[in-house]
């Protein structure tokens, strides 16, 4: 018999977490009312008609069915930096722009670019699972920066200094927040910035949800104002949220024009490029879709406000953090894995929810609920429900 063997460090990985979630669904009877998917990330709307129609040309054309630029669609990047100067009060050039499929590639080009086997990475515990699967399988360490709920799970700055200390190349964070909604403050990113700084460190800032701020909250931050962002600050956005377009896989890498080169490098052998058809009809939306998306965006708004007014209704229940598509919530059931309540919620009560154990440690008394693509109405009928089941 062949002894042939895969290799430990993907062996070693637990399969995809939502399928299994899906799968504890399937097992819902519906005694209850319909399925709440609270469980994937994706939003709860179609793509804007002209966006549709501009698809369906771009893949009709034969001049998007050849190679296109490993850096992306010229347009796509012309048109997102004008974006992102609209968004934080900087000029860009195409040359800091680097277009991938999707935010998940997004995060491995870049990490292969900055880091391999034997280095160190800092995530925040709890921290988005597939950033941590990606570091497993290159051999990367992963150094924990903790986020206290007490502090509606910000990253500590002692962790991050800790972290910074043991020596890591890069440090990454998602703002807002996969899992836990949470929205970091201007000055603390600025602080943590200035730590990397001086620590010869990589920021990473995944801000695949960035459209979805509360508008009061003004620029995201203003870490681009800083001289030196170019050799130190690295930022990922997903356009697969803002325009409802997951399945085409779009997202864009903002960073100097050095990091870009050693990008395209990795981009070569990973995908060549990104789906062409999506960003030329990208290239038009990105201009022109601005009230669409924030319609989008205050819809959102109305559905965080509908998670509150729900868990207020639940006393044994708390939102220990929530913005953008999450909320995280912690359950009442004491002695009880989060793998247990989110698998028991789904079979008997027929709601999908992310166990808190699945994105770090210590993480058990949490799930993640997302609920972007659960409507008001739907999110109203969550506490009734949830009163109604006892493990």
């Amino acid at each position: 018999m062949m002894s042939c063997s895969f290799n430990p460090r993907v062996a070693s990985l637990s399969l995809p977490p939502i399928p299994a979630v899906f799968a504890w669904g399937r097992s819902y009877d519906g005694a209850h009312g319909s399925l709440i998917d609270l469980s994937q990330a994706a939003p709860g709307h179609p793509p804007h008609g002209d966006l549709l129609r501009w698809l369906a040309e771009a893949a009709g054309s034969p001049d998007a069915c050849g190679y296109g630029a490993i850096e992306g669609e010229l347009s796509l990047r012309q048109a997102y930096c004008h974006h992102l100067e609209g968004v934080y009060g900087r000029a860009f050039a195409p040359e800091h722009i680097h277009i991938t499929s999707g935010a998940n590639q997004a995060f491995v080009c870049t990490v292969m670019a900055l880091a391999g086997k034997g280095d160190k990475v800092a995530l925040t515990n709890p921290f988005y699972f597939n950033h941590e699967t990606t570091l497993s399988m290159l051999g990367i360490e992963v150094v924990p920066v903790q986020c206290d709920a007490d502090e509606g799970f910000l990253p500590s700055l002692s962790s991050v200094t800790a972290a910074l200390q043991s020596g890591v190349k890069v440090l990454a964070l998602v703002t807002p927040n996969n899992p836990t909604g949470a929205v970091y403050p201007k000055a603390l990113l600025q602080e943590i910035f200035t730590l990397c700084q001086a620590h010869d460190a990589w920021l990473i800032v995944d801000e695949t949800y960035r459209d979805f701020l509360d508008p009061a909250f003004g620029r995201p931050h203003d870490l681009f104002a800083n001289p030196g962002w170019p050799e130190g600050l690295i930022q990922i956005y997903s356009f697969s949220k803002s325009f409802a377009i997951p399945g085409h896989r779009l997202a864009a890498v903002t960073a100097g024009q050095e990091t870009i080169t050693q990008i395209v490098k990795v981009m070569d052998n990973v995908q060549i490029c990104a789906p062409r058809a999506a960003q030329i009809a990208l290239a038009k939306a990105l201009p022109v879709l601005d009230g669409w998306r924030a319609d989008n965006a205050a819809e959102i708004a109305r559905r965080t406000l509908a998670m509150q007014q729900a868990f207020n209704a639940l006393p044994n229940w708390q939102l220990a953090s929530m913005g953008a598509y999450f909320a995280f919530a912690r359950h009442p059931y004491a002695g009880k894995s989060s793998a247990e309540v989110a698998e028991f919620l789904a079979k008997r009560a027929g709601i999908l929810t992310v166990p808190g154990g699945f994105f770090g440690t210590d993480l058990d008394g949490y799930l993640r609920l997302a609920f972007a693509n659960v409507d008001c109405n739907t999110i109203a009928t969550l506490s009734e429900r949830l009163k109604a089941f006892e493990m």
